[in-house]
């Protein structure tokens, strides 16, 4: 069974979604869908607790990575990329052709720009520190302006709580 439940963040709502295996998603109310939780799933903040401990304190720059468990559901390319994410240090950015070759596969670097803005779980997969060959900010689920927010909390630029 999968629960949601929906915060509100410094980057807008967000609506969190985890079942027994782990968080599966995080989405920006705000952002291009407007999602809105499946009708099977149900409501129960319960299940939260941890992560949204874990966001607050990420968007107040008390926090620099995530423990919790996660399982987003992609193809094993998609799992491999968001994999790799999280091994970017906070922070940090690297561009898709970067990200491609640390994959072993440099030729891939639009598979990794779809598999990165398919990522699930944005903010803890931090697909947000993924930017152009030439370093400018490129597409965002949640919107540039979030990617941006997200980017300066990390250079330590603006503290978002």
């Amino acid at each position: 069974m999968t629960a949601y439940s929906q915060i509100e963040s410094p980057v807008g709502p967000l609506l969190l979604a985890a079942d027994e295996a782990g968080l599966r998603e995080i989405l920006f109310v705000n952002g291009r869908h407007h999602p809105r939780p499946d009708p099977s799933w149900k409501h129960d903040s319960a299940p939260f607790k941890k992560i949204i401990e874990q966001l607050r304190a990420y968007f107040a720059g008390e926090r620099e990575g995530f423990d919790l468990p996660l399982a987003p559901r992609g193809t094993p390319f998609q799992q491999k990329v968001w994999k790799r994410l999280c091994e970017i240090p906070y922070g940090e950015t690297i561009s898709y052709g970067e990200l491609a070759k640390q994959i072993g596969n440099p030729q891939a670097s639009r598979a990794v720009g779809l598999a990165n803005g398919s990522n699930p779980i944005p903010i803890v997969i931090p697909c947000h520190r993924v930017i152009g060959s030439n370093g400018k900010l490129t597409g965002y689920g949640g919107g540039l302006p979030i990617k941006e927010k997200l980017l300066a909390l990390e250079r330590k630029q603006l503290t978002l709580l």
